[in-house]
């Protein structure tokens, strides 16, 4: 099932959060809302591997709160997103969140498209200084910084300095897509 946009009109993030709770995830990127349906267990895998390696480091560092959706967040006027885990600063609620220090989206087939493009320019455009696309599927994680015209490609380590950290955040990434992808070692 593919991700679908419902009536053409410019949405905004107040329509969408007095929508009745349906178990989809509701975006609007631009004006334009984007449903997408429940992701698959590859998918909810990669999110629980990566989220639970993030959130001891970002606690340890004091760099702010690693979160995950659902959870609307309004980075730019009458947009509102819902990355699969992102790290905001601490103790804020969604309404008050308007910066982010990392994005991070699994794909999945239904929101690979606006994923890599439309989000990926959101991000880039509101000065997230990382966002990651995980691809179970070709297991890499797509690293962006705002301004590329490329992603730098990461297939065995995943390494990331962010502002105010001491050290680096340093993730496996071949063992990550091993559970992942539910493989006995």
């Amino acid at each position: 099932m593919g991700m679908s946009w419902i009536e053409e009109k410019p949405w905004t993030a107040a329509m969408v959060r007095a929508f009745p709770e349906d178990g989809k995830r509701y975006e609007v990127i631009d004006g334009e809302l984007l449903v997408t349906p429940a992701p698959r267990a590859v998918h909810q895998r990669a999110v629980r591997e990566l989220a639970f390696a993030l959130h001891e480091w970002i606690r340890e560092q004091h760099i702010g709160e690693m979160l995950w959706s659902p959870a609307d967040l309004e980075l730019e006027p009458h947009g509102l997103v819902q990355p699969d885990i992102f790290v905001a600063p601490a103790g804020k609620n969604w309404t008050d969140i308007r910066t982010l220090t990392l994005a991070v989206e699994v794909l999945s087939p239904s929101t690979e498209r606006s994923d890599r493009d439309k989000k990926r320019r959101l991000f880039s455009r509101v000065g997230v200084p990382e966002y990651w696309i995980v691809d179970c599927d070709r297991r890499c994680v797509e690293r962006w910084r705002p301004g590329d015209t490329a992603p730098e490609i990461l297939t065995t380590t995943l390494e990331w300095h962010p502002d105010g950290a001491e050290g680096s955040f340093v993730f496996d990434l071949v063992a990550c897509f091993t559970v992942v992808h539910a493989e006995r070692k």
